[in-house]
């Protein structure tokens, strides 16, 4: 329906104005509902916990450091390994703690192969947990 105005040039024009009056009727609604269901939401159980004098256990995984350097020789822990004991002694490592961390430290001039195979034998031995590590990059000012 156009509302039209009545003016002296005789002409009707339509009228360039929103009713807003159906929007601010959905927002009171969706704020009563907000006002109503946010108390709800926030609702927790309060509960009186008892005080201990104990330290808290470390929860800190094993981790082992494993270094490749550009020529492909792999490092363990700063020990230099032949790729045929990386799979024993990350057999090791798991069976001193389930949740060995891998922190792998790669040469970025490193061959493809050589990460590869040594994250290979890190899953065969069970290893599940593999971190590249990693450099942050230098913010030069200008």
């Amino acid at each position: 329906m156009a509302m039209g105005r009545f003016d002296s040039s005789g002409a009707q024009a339509p009228m360039a104005e929103i009713n807003t009056t159906p929007l601010v009727d959905v927002m009171l609604v969706l704020l009563i509902i907000f006002i109503i269901t946010a108390p709800l939401m926030t609702h927790t159980v309060q509960v009186d916990l008892p005080r201990a004098a104990s330290e808290p256990t470390p929860d800190k995984p094993l981790t082992l450091p494993v270094s490749i350097t550009a020529d492909g020789e792999v490092f363990l822990d700063g020990e230099k390994l032949a790729s045929d004991m990386l799979e024993e002694r990350f057999r090791e490592a798991i069976a001193r703690d389930r949740n060995a961390e891998l922190h792998l430290m790669a040469d970025r001039a490193a061959r493809y192969g050589a990460v590869a195979e040594t994250m290979s034998a890190a899953r065969r031995a069970g290893v599940t947990r593999i971190g590249f590590v990693t450099q942050p990059e230098q913010k030069t000012d200008s």
